[in-house]
């Protein structure tokens, strides 16, 4: 019994000094894991307050920042001027986007290459737009220029027999199928109290119309500026009626939907450059044919008169040319040209 009491007390002055020893194990270690997170908050803070915010994604670009404006031209009109002074560029480069330019024959071609996403923005006159957006072509207007009535008209031969728009009834007309000459057609034929119907219309591209009109397989030939100016100095074509007090003949900018609606900034900076450019124009008519003969491989004299015979000043799309717009389209559907009504209205932003 006696050695069993000292083996007892032995061991319970060993277990003493055991839990003595861990309370002060748990003790420090307690502490050093409050230093170690204290320490671990302090470098977290400090990293939150001094490091650099990272650089966005490539996705998380803001749409605005598209890198190219791609743009369809046509022979003649501002954007000719836009692109032969080369402003555009410059404004776009602290955007750090950049122009490319392309060029088409006429309005219907260039709106063609809208709907297949080659271009970006263009420009046409009125009737190209009814027909594209009436084909479902996913355009808007975004601004045109004043009108110009006298840029366009019908033309023949400086010998022919015609000497009034009524004397079109069963002659062949040649021109370019849904361009802003076409509605130029329909008006004229009805003032001259005929039908559509009593002309037979031959469509062709403004370079093989030409021909046509010249070799005599077309009595008449609707077309506008430079190639009106060209075929009147040229060949010797004469104006059987020219567009004043039937049409308006505006030159429209047009854009993708998608476009305009992801870069209104870059249609801002487009747009303010074809505002100064038209400024300048209109102050430079001379200089204006100029810088375009080479550009267009037309004669200067050839240019000047195309050059007084319109109008610059780009302007917002407004409520009075819509309605303007919504006469043509209506006209088209009447005449089964376009293949369903449309509001034109729908093609704004």
């Amino acid at each position: 019994m006696e050695w069993n009491g000292l083996w007892s007390g032995a061991i319970a002055h060993l277990m003493h000094q055991l839990g003595h020893w861990l309370r002060q194990r748990s003790h420090r270690f307690s502490a050093l894991l409050a230093v170690g997170l204290s320490v671990s908050l302090a470098i977290g803070a400090c990293s939150t307050e001094t490091a650099p915010t990272p650089a966005a994604s490539p996705s998380a670009t803001p749409a605005t920042q598209a890198q190219v404006v791609r743009i369809g031209y046509q022979k003649f009109g501002t954007l000719n001027i836009v692109k032969a002074r080369g402003g555009l560029e410059k404004r776009l480069q602290p955007l750090g986007v950049t122009v490319e330019w392309s060029l088409f024959p006429a309005g219907p071609q260039l709106l063609e290459g809208l709907n297949v996403e080659s271009i970006d923005l263009g420009h046409t006159g009125e009737a190209p737009p009814i027909f594209a957006q009436a084909a479902g072509t996913p355009l808007v207007y975004v601004g045109n220029e004043p009108a110009s009535p006298a840029s366009e008209a019908i033309l023949v031969p400086a010998n022919s027999p015609i000497k009034a728009v009524a004397d079109l009834k069963g002659k062949k007309v040649v021109l370019n199928k849904g361009s802003n000459v076409h509605y130029l057609l329909v008006r004229a034929i009805e003032d001259a109290g005929l039908q559509l119907s009593d002309v037979e219309s031959i469509f062709l591209p403004p370079a093989d119309a030409r021909v046509a009109f010249e070799q005599g397989a077309a009595d008449a030939w609707v077309i506008w500026d430079p190639f009106f100016a060209a075929a009147e100095q040229q060949i010797g074509a004469k104006v059987l009626r020219d567009g004043q007090g039937l049409v308006a003949n505006r030159e429209f900018y047009l854009g993708s939907r998608a476009f305009a609606a992801a870069n209104p900034k870059i249609i801002e900076e487009v747009l303010a450059e074809i505002a100064a450019v038209d400024d300048w124009a209109e102050a430079n008519p001379d200089k204006v044919a100029e810088i375009l003969s080479p550009q267009l491989n037309i004669d200067v004299p050839t240019l000047k008169t195309v050059v007084q015979r319109r109008d610059y000043g780009v302007e917002p799309i407004s409520d009075a040319v819509l309605a303007d717009q919504q006469k043509i389209a209506d006209t088209f559907t009447k005449l089964q040209l376009i293949p369903k009504s449309i509001d034109v209205k729908e093609a704004t932003l």
